[in-house]
């Protein structure tokens, strides 16, 4: 189950900041021929493109502004990455929606995790996939794992993408179609998008109080951490694994205790 990087074309949802901008980073030092960015910001995206063209030569990366929640805006991006890029080879579903609204909290980061996964599984990766293999990476948490008294729903949405890794990455689905599902869970890191508060789960003041029952958090992994990881995953780790990345270490998977029915 090897997969060389050197050369693919990769898609990451949420890409203009934090760990998704750290995974684009690392996955071009590895070698990527290509990246597409989608973000919400065109500030923060074309940014992003800036960086990684200064750091990695014109052509390499490009944004384009899509929100998750809406498939249609999600498929655009892959044909456009088609078209530019020739290739897609890698998807990582990784963008994070903070939102008062539930329904829309769910639709961003389940229903959007949900739908780039489908896409790339069952139309894009199959048809544009330069070997005929490919990987898509569901970035989830340590609190899809074991839930998050201070943020309920996004320890749901994270756990939905662990079940889908779990269901979309078996033997049965690999051997298919040769594209590898895989989980990774960051422990406490620097990034966006993650918390609580006035822009999450209504403000409501008993989430905010449990955290500062547990204020003393340990000092988060750089989002680089996580890049460095998935880099590794992307290359050595079998399809429906989960993978934790934590304290700045090496990547371990968690062995989860699959029923067959």
């Amino acid at each position: 189950m090897m997969f060389p990087i050197s050369g693919k074309v990769a898609l990451i949802t949420g890409g203009s900041e934090g760990i998704g901008a750290a995974i684009a980073k690392e996955l071009l030092r590895a070698g990527l021929k290509g990246v597409t960015i989608l973000g919400r910001s065109a500030d923060k995206g074309t940014r992003m493109v800036e960086e990684l063209t200064k750091e990695f030569g014109k052509g390499k990366a490009i944004f384009i502004r899509a929100d998750v929640s809406t498939k249609e805006e999600i498929e655009e991006a892959f044909k456009k990455t088609v078209e530019i890029f020739n290739n897609i080879d890698i998807v990582v579903n990784n963008a994070v929606t903070l939102t008062k609204d539930w329904d829309r909290y769910i639709t961003a980061n389940l229903t959007g995790t949900i739908a780039g996964t489908m896409l790339a599984y069952e139309t894009y990766l199959p048809k544009y996939a330069s070997d005929n293999k490919g990987v898509i990476i569901i970035m989830s948490s340590q609190s899809g794992l074991y839930g998050e008294p201070s943020a309920p729903l996004y320890a749901a949405s994270k756990s939905g993408g662990i079940a889908l890794t779990i269901s979309m990455g078996s033997e049965y689905h690999y051997n298919r179609t040769g594209i590898k599902v895989i989980a990774v869970c960051p422990g406490y890191t620097d990034t966006p998008g993650v918390g609580v508060g006035e822009g999450n789960f209504e403000g409501r003041a008993y989430y905010e109080a449990f955290l500062e029952l547990i204020k003393d958090q340990p000092t988060p992994q750089p989002a680089s951490a996580v890049g460095k990881a998935v880099v590794t995953i992307i290359k050595e780790a079998r399809s429906g694994s989960i993978w934790m990345v934590h304290d700045s270490q090496s990547p371990y998977e968690v062995k989860m205790e699959v029923v067959k029915v």
